[in-house]
């Protein structure tokens, strides 16, 4: 039996046990639906080798190489990580478009007893229910964009503010990056689907009643696009800004960028990728921080000379003049928390 999908949330809802994508492994890395786990019946080479087929011979010798070839793929999943699952396991299987693999493979599971079922259009479908989302509907919720200079803590603010109870979508932490030119993170950036497909999730779960805080970004997060409705949303929002001393911001930028700081040549490389911006003796002051250890001058040095100029120019195409600046003091961890209690008042006293 085949499933349907309807809204992003039909699957959580109809509560299987597991959702098995049986894909090869390149369609899975690109993008698979939540919480899915990878069974391929169809290795990256098998897969190339029956498309091969089926183009040079026919589609006959295509099949039979192929049913061949999942029979043996899923006799290892069976003797591996399904040997112990129980009679009443109940799983959803979903391939490419909800066709032969999938279906191939759910044959299987319900000869042994299982209750399997198989998504509709399989991941196609899921997708498309995705760009719905994310392309051709408006942001579901008002959006609020917390603003302030590089070094303000606003992606541990944005947690804090969830903890207090605010509605939230943390960008960076969907597109595992923090923003800026230093922002790599450990694993690297998902495709550009799986962070839709992220966002997506993340927006099905809004209540439309209340304002959704994101953090200010530009049109990319690192590698990855911003979708347009939510780019629009966030170019028009209303700002709640946190204003920090230049030297907080500086003190934070390096306990939150300890790991670049730990690594001098990754960290100077970093700094090379500035030279268009700025004259050669520029650079060089810079590194030449880098290289004695000075990381708070260079943070500094930094947001003074790059990065809070970029950002006022970006905050002068803001297109809402609506705006509520929260001062902070210090970024310390306890300076944080009640930071947080006032950011949540005043987005309070934006949206009341």
């Amino acid at each position: 039996m085949a499933v349907t999908l309807t809204a992003l949330t039909d699957i959580a809802a109809l509560g299987f046990d597991d959702i098995i994508d049986v894909r090869a492994p390149a369609e899975w890395a690109e993008d698979h639906i939540p919480g899915a786990i990878s069974l391929p019946v169809l290795d990256d080479a098998e897969r190339a080798r029956v498309g091969t087929v089926y183009k040079q011979v026919n589609p006959f010798t295509a099949r039979k190489l192929g049913a061949a070839l999942v029979a043996r793929n899923a006799a290892a999943h069976l003797e591996g990580p399904l040997a112990d699952k129980p009679g009443g396991w109940r799983p959803l299987v979903y391939c490419w478009r909800g066709g032969q693999r999938s279906g191939s493979f759910a044959s299987i599971l319900s000869q042994i007893g299982w209750r399997v079922e198989t998504v509709a259009g399989g991941y196609k479908a899921w997708r498309g229910l995705v760009v719905a989302a994310v392309h051709d509907a408006p942001v579901p919720a008002p959006v609020v964009v917390l603003d302030g200079n590089t070094g303000s803590a606003k992606t541990e603010l944005l947690a804090l503010m969830a903890a207090r109870g605010a509605q939230v979508i943390d960008l960076e932490g969907l597109a595992n990056h923090r923003g800026s030119l230093f922002g790599a993170m450990p694993g690297g950036q998902p495709a550009q689907r799986a962070f839709e497909g992220r966002l997506a999730m993340a927006l099905a779960g809004l209540d439309p009643a209340r304002p959704v805080v994101v953090e200010a970004e530009s049109s990319k997060v690192g590698n990855l696009r911003l979708p347009a409705p939510l780019w629009k949303a966030m170019q028009a929002a209303p700002r709640l800004e946190i204003a920090a001393p230049l030297e907080a911001r500086a003190g934070y930028l390096c306990r939150a960028y300890a790991d670049l700081l730990a690594d001098p040549a990754r960290l100077a490389g970093v700094i090379d990728r500035l030279r268009p911006a700025h004259a050669a003796t520029v650079i060089a002051e810079w590194q030449a921080m880098a290289a004695a250890g000075a990381h708070e001058p260079l943070a500094a040095a930094l947001m003074a000379q790059h990065y809070d100029p970029r950002y006022a120019k970006s905050r002068s195409r803001s297109a809402d003049g609506r705006r509520e600046v929260v001062e902070a003091a210090g970024l310390a961890p306890a300076d944080l928390e009640a930071l947080a209690t006032r950011a949540v008042a005043a987005l309070g006293r934006m949206v009341g």
